[in-house]
């Protein structure tokens, strides 16, 4: 499910004071993305990768039989490591119910997870800023990780390099994952993002190329969508699936809704990682990029004084211990692991921190996000719910009503098949995805967006008691008015009128003529309820004189008056 194995490490070299090399680089890129339905009346209720699966003929994506339900020759030590690293909850959600309940009929029903990859970009050339010289980054994988019941997509991208300068590597950390660019300077040339990208294929060939510096077609398109545009290679990357104002047709429509930095993580290794500085450090875990000439912290003192204690776990950051001189660095946005690079585990295809970090790392990294994303998700649908009220039209309302009991279903289920404080009992995975949670403040979120479907969900049920009451109190007014002539007729069983030796047609004709009054006497008491409702109230107060009780039944027929 995770990819090739990595590249074999460069013999190391000494580096010397301010000059340090990354031996080798793993960048992984996940952008949570929200999947959207399709246009009203296309009666497709199939889930979105069967609609990658229809297009087997037209598109680059193909499932990923992963380790667990392949061969036993595909599955190794480093598998059954990540598999044992979870808590049975988790397993379910990240593995499945194994081969037997794969294969069955539950096949597109109960799988909680699908994995889309596609083969035909072998690399990607970037240069991180203008005059620099362009490098080529291998790519491990990309892949579509589709989720159960829940309208979230991820894209992963695993790339790798060695034997790169420090600088560059932070460079290519801060600029590569950005959907668009944040903005140009005064010569026209994107912000923050890469001067220039180019996906290649195993031929060298160039498959598509990034548009960031054409700032008039990002500016137009935000003119007349009110909504971002999605640089032209990562649009590549993500094709069939399109942005939502491309398309409205499209099978498989995606919004963004988060940062446009996507979420990531790096493993670096280098000769002597404690020979960084702490200015290093911050930069790598808050990814902002190679230091400049004049500043030796990206931040101030004091907002970075706290920095150790908020953002590293320094478990293995001495010389002994399983992954001695190897620190982890968390913000949230990024998780980023520094160690050296002679460590004879650090390139092991099934043990040691690199297998742990594409592995056990990236699934914990996961689930924090699909969680944020789920929530972000749910907090999305709530308001375009909203957007689309009209209480002045029955199909509006009926619309919002179902949107909104729809939504809680949902939460009700995510909650409790994907929502988890804990996820492992192993300490550094534990600690881990709880520093996660916790710079992604999901507890937070998870509580807000509860609260809002649930006021919604009460704003429902409030106003279906009021519409039953309101029924009964109608019902109750014919019913009293009713009681009258019931009582009138059918004392001692009295016949005002003795037919019942008429002719047939003359007994049918008086029938039809009491039907008739009957049904017009009801539907008028029931056109007048609400004011006949009122005139009882006034009526059984014994404290209103009966010129007001009278006024009360007047009222009943009196004009309603509009304020203007």
């Amino acid at each position: 499910m995770i990819g090739s194995a990595p590249a074999p490490l460069a013999a190391p070299r000494p580096a010397g004071p301010g000059d340090a090399t990354v031996r080798h680089l793993r960048q992984v890129l996940l952008w949570p993305l929200r999947l959207l339905p399709r246009a009203r009346g296309a009666g497709d209720n199939a889930p979105p990768w069967q609609h990658l699966r229809d297009m087997a003929d037209r598109s680059p994506w193909r499932e990923v039989v992963d380790e667990f339900t392949g061969d036993r020759e595909g599955f190794h030590e480093r598998h059954y490591n990540e598999f044992v690293s979870f808590l049975p909850v988790v397993q379910r959600f990240l593995f499945g119910e194994g081969r037997a309940g794969r294969d069955s009929e539950r096949d597109d029903s109960g799988a909680p997870m699908r994995v889309f990859r596609r083969n035909d970009i072998a690399a990607v050339r970037v240069t991180p800023r203008p005059g620099d010289a362009p490098v080529r980054l291998d790519i491990v994988h990309v892949d579509l990780y589709f989720f159960f019941d829940v309208d979230v997509v991820m894209l992963n991208v695993e790339v790798a390099a060695n034997d790169m300068p420090l600088a560059l590597a932070q460079e290519v950390l801060y600029r590569f994952g950005r959907a668009y660019p944040a903005g140009w300077d005064a010569q026209g040339r994107a912000l923050n993002c890469l001067s220039a990208l180019e996906w290649l294929g195993a031929d060298g060939s160039v498959l598509a190329r990034s548009d960031a510096q054409d700032r008039d077609a990002f500016l137009a398109h935000v003119a007349e969508h009110r909504a971002p545009r999605v640089a032209s290679h990562w649009a590549f990357v993500l094709a069939p699936l399109v942005a939502d104002h491309a398309d409205h047709d499209a099978a498989l429509r995606v919004r963004q809704i988060e940062y446009y930095r996507m979420p990531m993580m790096a493993y670096l290794a280098l000769d002597e990682p404690r020979s960084l500085a702490r200015g290093d450090f911050i930069r790598l875990g808050l990814v902002t990029g190679a230091a400049s000439a004049d500043a030796a912290l990206p931040y101030g003192e004091q907002h970075l004084a706290d920095f150790e204690q908020r953002f590293c776990y320094d478990r293995f950051w001495a010389d002994g211990g399983a992954a001695p001189n190897t620190r982890y660095l968390c913000s949230g946005h990024a998780l980023v692991v520094v160690g050296p690079a002679q460590s004879p585990f650090y390139g092991c295809r099934d043990r040691g921190v690199l297998a742990q970090f594409r592995h056990q790392h990236f699934l914990l990294f996961l689930i924090a996000h699909f969680q944020k994303a789920a929530l972000l998700m749910f907090s999305d649908r709530l308001v375009e719910a909203l957007k689309g009220l009209d209480v002045r039209r029955p199909a509006s309302v009926k619309r919002f009503k179902r949107a909104i009991r729809s939504s809680f279903e949902g939460f009700l289920r995510f909650t409790h098949r994907y929502w988890f404080h804990e996820i492992s009992d192993q300490a550094q995975v534990r600690a881990l995805f709880q520093m996660c949670a916790e710079h992604l403040k999901l507890d937070s979120l998870y509580g807000e967006v509860k609260e809002r479907i649930q006021d919604m969900n009460a704003y429902l049920d409030a106003d279906s008691l009021r519409r039953q009451a309101n029924t009964v109190v109608r019902l109750t007014v014919v019913t009293i008015f009713g009681l009258i002539g019931t009582v009138t007729t059918g004392f001692l069983g009295m016949n005002l009128l003795a037919e019942a030796d008429a002719p047939m047609s003359q007994r049918l004709a008086i029938f039809a003529l009491v039907f008739g009054l009957t049904t017009a006497l009801t539907i008028y008491t029931m056109v007048k309820s609400k004011r006949l409702s009122d005139f009882l109230d006034a009526l059984s107060d014994e404290q209103l004189s009966s010129w007001r009780k009278l006024k009360a039944l007047g009222a009943v027929w009196r004009p309603e008056r509009h304020d203007d």
